[in-house]
């Protein structure tokens, strides 16, 4: 009887010690990854992101590798599904068969207000931002502008936002978390304070119109480290959320573009430069937004 009782023990210690593990391995996670240009390492002109440039060839198969260096953190951290948006330019940036082969692409314009956050929704886990840049008009910045070259600031209830920014913002409505964010050590700093908890992988640091740079090689291996580092944390990451109802407030170098965005329905010329709109629902002020950058 007492062999018997033994038998049992040990059985039911196996079962509970298989539950332990499975509720302890990583679960699988849908990852999205937006990817940028401007802040990739190595990139300092802006003849690096043209297609036109000389070196752009160079610079969009670093591109390519960082968002490599990313889904290859994510994989390691247990995910199952990694969807990469190119959101540079043209939209058609990354060279796909150099893409690690797990992950699909999204390339090019839909037309949408998602822009660089297309293909977004509330079944992906986190988001991670790579080769992004700071805000226009940042010192000591890489190629630092908020979406178009026309817009002067951006501020969404009151506070400035970079391109990162209004693409957490979009993520944080679908309840998902922006996890880490790759660029320059401006974009950064001004995610840390507008997020308050996300990891960052600064790979360049920008002096006036220079920029002392990693190795593109010491880059991606920070940026696959800290990738899985953020994943594995991810319990410790809240969605970008701001209180409705919502003012997006652009302010453009142009007196005639500002003129212009004030006929959009619900507008308000807010100063000789600047108009603002108010909405509770957050897709008609990514609407207005994406209005105002074409």
């Amino acid at each position: 009887m007492i062999r018997k009782k033994l038998w049992i023990l040990v059985f039911l210690g196996l079962i509970l010690s298989l539950y332990v593990n499975l509720s302890a391995s990583p679960k699988d996670l849908k990852v999205f990854i937006s990817v940028d240009m401007e802040g990739i390492c190595g990139v300092i002109h802006w003849e690096d992101v043209s297609r036109d440039g000389l070196d752009y060839s160079l610079f969009r198969k670093l591109m390519t590798l960082e968002t490599n260096a990313a889904i290859e953190g994510a994989l390691e951290a247990g995910a199952s599904y990694v969807l990469v948006r190119d959101g540079h330019g043209s939209a058609r940036n990354i060279l796909p068969d150099l893409l690690h082969p797990v992950a699909d692409l999204l390339r090019d314009w839909s037309g949408g207000p998602l822009d660089m956050m297309e293909g977004i929704d509330e079944t992906f886990d986190a988001v991670i931002f790579i080769g992004y840049h700071a805000r226009a008009n940042t010192p000591n910045a890489v190629l630092d502008h908020t979406m178009t070259g026309s817009i002067y600031s951006v501020t969404l209830n009151g506070k400035l936002m970079p391109e990162a920014g209004i693409n957490a913002f979009i993520a944080g409505n679908f309840g998902v978390p922006v996890v880490m964010i790759a660029g320059d050590a401006a974009i950064c700093q001004q995610s840390q304070k507008l997020f308050g908890k996300v990891i960052t992988v600064p790979v360049k640091e920008g002096i006036g119109n220079a920029a002392r740079m990693l190795h593109p090689q010491r880059a991606r291996e920070l940026i696959k480290k800290k990738a899985k580092e953020a994943l594995l944390r991810l319990d410790e990451f809240k969605p970008f959320k701001l209180k409705p109802p919502y003012t997006l407030e652009v302010t453009y170098k142009d007196e005639i573009k500002a003129e212009e965005m004030s006929w959009f329905p619900g507008a308000k010329r807010t100063g000789n430069t600047s108009v603002a709109f108010t909405s509770s629902d957050w897709m008609e002020i990514l609407r207005f937004f994406s209005f105002g950058i074409d």
